[in-house]
């Protein structure tokens, strides 16, 4: 008899059907919006759950939900899962890496791109018919070539974005992260390791790829948002929470800096009143891994790890190590 597992999200039908070979599949392809009393009774009787980052996974859930061996998250962070709640349950929690690397820079570079050059702004003011004559200064934003690139958070995005940056428009990089990388990775990167604080007062464009945890909460606030230049932009295509985005959007609002890009937020998808005022900012949904491909192999690797899990008693991309096993 097929384990049951539950997808909790709307996903590609060609990786149901990988699935359905191995599971008795309870799929949400009507993406419907569930309260975490829905999730859980949907949970009930359930070997494993393929989840989708917007699903939370702690010690209550997990206590009513005893069946459960596997949380398989189609993302590359996993902070809506409770890693010790789940170790201590005897569950095991994989991610997606590495497969959305290259996207996720190609996302962070162009956000960065339309937030110096003031893209969306422009399309906006074009769109409304206000477009009535040139002037030598109309939209005038910075320049990415040449100037400075900072990367809070090198990870293997972050070193993407450094790439892109120093290599295609030969930017000089500089880069915080929680340890220095290895001289050889800083090399390929051209990128230098420097403190906290001068990389907020020496960045032209500040781009925030670290991964969320209590640690990382409001790392940037109003007291880094000071350090930066009024002329600097800042990018968040990490998680919502690690920007202080009612401290940005004041910042903003005063020309502190000159604008942000920001595909994550806090308590998304709300986004707060105060930054959908703003005329110099770029809002987008959370898309940054959104190409067809990367996504089809982020399913993938999601379904992946429970297959493996269930047919090998592994799986490829583990977060943790608890004491369950497939079967």
């Amino acid at each position: 008899m097929k384990p049951g597992i539950l997808v909790a999200r709307a996903v590609f039908p060609e990786v149901l059907g990988r699935l359905a070979q191995h599971f008795e599949v309870d799929a949400n392809q009507l993406d419907e919006s569930w309260s975490p009393e829905q999730f859980s009774a949907r949970l009930q009787g359930k070997w494993g759950v393929f989840t989708m980052a917007g699903e939370r996974i702690d010690a209550p859930l997990l206590a009513a939900c005893p069946d459960l061996k596997i949380c398989a998250n189609m993302a590359v962070g996993y902070n809506n899962f409770d890693l010790n709640a789940m170790t201590a349950a005897g569950v095991l929690a994989t991610n997606t890496p590495d497969v959305l690397t290259e996207t996720t820079a190609d996302f962070g570079f162009a956000l960065l791109m339309a937030t110096a050059r003031r893209i969306s702004e422009s399309e906006h003011f074009l769109r409304s018919g206000r477009w009535k004559k040139w002037r030598y200064d109309m939209f005038a934003g910075a320049d990415i070539h040449g100037s400075t690139l900072g990367i809070l958070g090198m990870g293997r995005i972050g070193q993407g974005i450094a790439r892109r940056g120093a290599l295609g428009f030969g930017m000089k990089v500089i880069y915080h992260n929680r340890s220095r990388l290895d001289a050889a990775t800083e090399a390929q990167c051209q990128a230098r390791y420097v403190g906290k604080e001068e990389l907020l007062q020496s960045a032209d464009h500040l781009v925030l790829v670290l991964p969320y945890s209590p640690a990382s909460h409001h790392v940037i606030g109003g007291a880094e948002l000071v350090l930066m230049k009024p002329t600097a932009t800042l990018v968040n295509i990490a998680r919502g929470g690690i920007v202080d985005d009612v401290a940005l959007a004041a910042a903003l609002a005063a020309g502190r800096i000159a604008a942000a890009g920001l595909d994550v937020f806090e308590g998304e998808p709300a986004v707060h009143a105060d930054l959908m005022k703003l005329h110099n900012v770029v809002l987008t949904p959370h898309i940054a891994s959104a190409s067809v491909p990367t996504r089809l192999a982020m399913a993938n690797l999601a379904a992946d790890n429970l297959i493996a899990f269930r047919t090998e008693g592994r799986a490829l991309t583990p977060l943790n190590a608890p004491a369950a096993r497939s079967v």
